[in-house]
């Protein structure tokens, strides 16, 4: 049976001198994995579809003996190419799609996930690089887990419980109006760097290039 779903390409690679391997995150079927036959030759249909952070509507059928199905169909919807004309954006998406890739497993509907990334990609390139949005989208990404933290149990300074709370609930467009000081990013990039490695075990690589404007 052919499956239809809208999904961002999360990474890439080859399987073949003439097929790919693409990973996706996807509204309907959580993360899956898909094998591009022929993708890699000048004439595909799949040629100029398949890269970092595409928006695509795809179809694809299921394998029944591995966890790479088929893709059969692509249709672009957003290659979000804003995000490669600056550094810190990349960096940014990349940390936020290795996050994503850490807390979820395979085949496994996380709607609200990819929303969250979806949004996250949409909102970067509107305003100069900045921590912000790396720092609301990790808090917000534990309130999808229902891991959100106890802010009235935590010691912070006066005005940074409010203000996290802030980046947790307000959506993306509201976040430019947030106001931090670099001691109170600071305080929350060190607070989120010990609440993740003990609730996921680790930190993924490329948050400090994503925070670096802090001091990461």
């Amino acid at each position: 049976m052919i499956e239809r779903t809208t999904g961002l390409v999360l990474r890439t690679y080859p399987l073949t001198e003439t097929s790919l391997i693409v990973h996706w995150l996807t509204r309907d079927a959580g993360r899956l994995g898909t094998v591009a036959k022929g993708a890699r030759r000048p004439k595909s249909p799949f040629r100029g579809k398949l890269d970092l952070f595409y928006l695509c509507e795809f179809t694809f059928q299921r394998s029944r003996s591995s966890d790479l199905h088929a893709l059969r169909e692509v249709s672009l919807q957003d290659t979000h190419e804003v995000l490669r004309r600056e550094l810190t954006y990349l960096q940014q998406a990349a940390y936020a799609t290795r996050l994503i890739e850490q807390v979820t497993e395979t085949q496994t509907p996380v709607p609200g996930l990819f929303e969250l990334l979806a949004g996250f990609l949409a909102h970067l390139p509107l305003q100069p690089p900045r921590p912000q949005p790396v720092l609301a989208f990790e808090l917000k990404l534990l309130r999808e887990l229902g891991l959100q933290p106890d802010w009235a149990n935590i010691k912070f300074s006066a005005a940074t419980p409010a203000l996290l709370r802030q980046l947790t609930e307000v959506d993306w467009p509201a976040l430019p109006a947030l106001s931090f000081s670099k001691e109170q990013l600071t305080e929350t990039r060190q607070f989120l760097h010990g609440f993740l490695v003990f609730h996921l075990g680790k930190i993924v690589r490329g948050r400090s290039e994503a925070l670096v404007s802090i001091g990461e």
